[in-house]
């Protein structure tokens, strides 16, 4: 190991590591968590989170296997091991509880928590499902099932829309759908579910979507009610530019490259 990687498998010291792919992330990682546990960490209280199964289930497969060569290795091979990972000569503590740690690890209800965040995220959810508002016995819906879901949705909201004679509705989807197209709006429904414990706390309390229709026109610099054709009339006359700044933007792009001098042209 580099003395950086040393450095950064310190468990006393709190660190950032970034690196591209294969330089020795994982091996910095483990040997971090295999520190903790020489040091008298528990098993139970060391938890890792990763991105990927993958990353979590080759994680688990080094610790493990690591610990079991331990419990196997000469006194001599055990020895070296320990003394690179720790920089060091062990103590006799140190040495002692290596070959214990096999077992300690598989005696932890539940094994060692290293898992993705998705999962994490999951295990709390299903430890406090009532403090989260959720059912006690949910399951997580896979992929097909959520794009089976949001199509029974997207057919119910037109369902509705056209059945029940609600107007205002009606134009609403009139008006998204000859923006967007089919596909794409289904792709906002689905952004639109993934965001819809936001909307509700912005809509919590109003009974119509008047408040949130003037906050889009703030964002979007448009006089409430305006339409598009009087919206783009608005935003080209003159002093809608900000003029000396387009200008002095022109004066840099006149002594760039050829395509610079181009868009200067055109600024001006």
């Amino acid at each position: 190991m580099t003395q950086e990687q040393r450095a950064a498998a310190d468990p006393l010291a709190s660190v950032w590591v970034t690196a591209s792919a294969g330089t020795g992330k994982t091996k910095v990682l483990t040997d971090r968590v295999l520190r903790l546990l020489l040091s008298g960490t528990e098993p139970g209280h060391i938890l890792c989170l990763t991105f990927t199964r993958a990353a979590a289930a080759e994680m688990a497969i080094r610790i493990t296997g690591t610990l079991g060569d331990w419990t196997t290795a000469s006194d001599f091979i055990l020895d070296d091991a320990l003394r690179a990972l720790l920089a060091r000569q062990p103590e006799g503590a140190e040495f002692r509880r290596a070959r214990s740690l096999f077992a300690e690890v598989l005696d932890t209800p539940g094994g060692m928590k290293i898992l993705t965040i998705h999962a994490f995220c999951q295990s709390l959810l299903r430890r406090f499902p009532l403090e989260a508002g959720i059912a006690p016995h949910f399951a997580v819906a896979d992929e097909r099932t959520q794009r089976e879901l949001l199509h029974e949705a997207q057919s119910r909201l037109f369902r509705h829309a056209r059945l029940d004679q609600d107007e205002t509705l009606a134009a609403a989807l009139a008006a998204i759908t000859a923006q967007l197209g089919e596909d794409r709006f289904a792709d906002l429904m689905g952004e639109w579910t993934g965001a819809r414990g936001r909307l509700q706390d912005r809509l919590a309390g109003r009974d119509d979507g008047a408040h949130l229709a003037a906050t889009a026109a703030r964002l979007l610099g448009v006089k409430k009610g305006e339409n598009a054709e009087a919206a783009v009339r608005d935003a080209c006359v003159e002093a809608a530019f900000a003029r000396d700044e387009l200008l002095r933007a022109a004066e840099a792009l006149d002594g760039g490259s050829k395509t610079d001098i181009a868009r200067a042209g055109l600024i001006a």
